[in-house]
């Protein structure tokens, strides 16, 4: 997540793009070489103007030797499906990860059945709740296909309801040299969240920019087995 100098997770103009840096860029990068599948809520994938991701020349050996398509794959958080079928984040999907893999779409019972009869025809869509979407259950199915390592790109409320379920392993946090001022979503957008420790893994400035990596501390939590990045 990338945020400015005074904690906001977009710029001027609703994007989080805007405040990315070259440092953030090369972190992202990195980020989805490692990762299996990467997360997103529909209301970032629609303002961010997503599509698939695309194989890294830089990453593609690291990637064959973990065993992994060229590109990750994407998975979509929606709960009205408000999603076009035309998008280049499902027509474009196998195509970049070079494999057989369509974009999951995570919804829930209560979505408009037109919606969902559209998607099916170019994405994966899986029911995981019946007006929100169970978290645990979209990571068990994603989990169950082999792609355990997930990178969860946002936004605010996705990675908010994530954190909320004690989901999050660790949290990679860009702060950029900008202020936005005005009103602007935090990278969390959402009810508070109780006993919520975090401990510093790593702290690099770049050209004014810092990278920061936080690992989750349960030391005095219970034990779970699901988790996401």
């Amino acid at each position: 997540m990338v945020n400015s100098i005074d904690g906001a997770a977009q710029g001027p103009d609703g994007r989080s793009g805007t405040l990315s840096t070259p440092s953030d860029q090369r972190v992202l990068a990195l980020l989805r070489a490692l990762a299996d599948v990467v997360l997103v809520g529909a209301g970032t994938a629609r303002a961010e103007r997503y599509g698939p991701v695309e194989p890294d020349p830089d990453y593609a050996e690291l990637r064959k030797r973990n065993g992994q398509p060229p590109a990750a794959p994407m998975a979509v958080v929606s709960r009205r499906l408000e999603l076009h079928p035309s998008s280049p984040l499902f027509t474009h999907a196998t195509e970049m990860t070079g494999a057989d893999q369509r974009t999951i779409v995570f919804t829930v019972e209560s979505a408009p059945p037109e919606r969902r009869s559209a998607l099916e025809e170019v994405a994966d869509v899986i029911v995981a709740g019946d007006h929100d979407v169970h978290m645990p259950a979209a990571l068990e199915h994603l989990a169950a296909r082999g792609l355990r390592r997930v990178l969860c790109e946002g936004g605010p409320q996705l990675l908010a309801h994530v954190a909320r379920a004690d989901l999050l392993d660790e949290l990679c946090v860009t702060v950029t040299p900008m202020l936005t001022g005005g009103y602007a979503t935090h990278i969390l957008d959402g009810a508070p969240i109780e006993h919520s420790r975090w401990a510093l893994a790593h702290l690099i400035e770049d050209d004014s920019t810092l990278i920061t990596r936080w690992l989750a501390d349960r030391s005095q939590a219970p034990d779970r087995t699901d988790a996401m990045s």
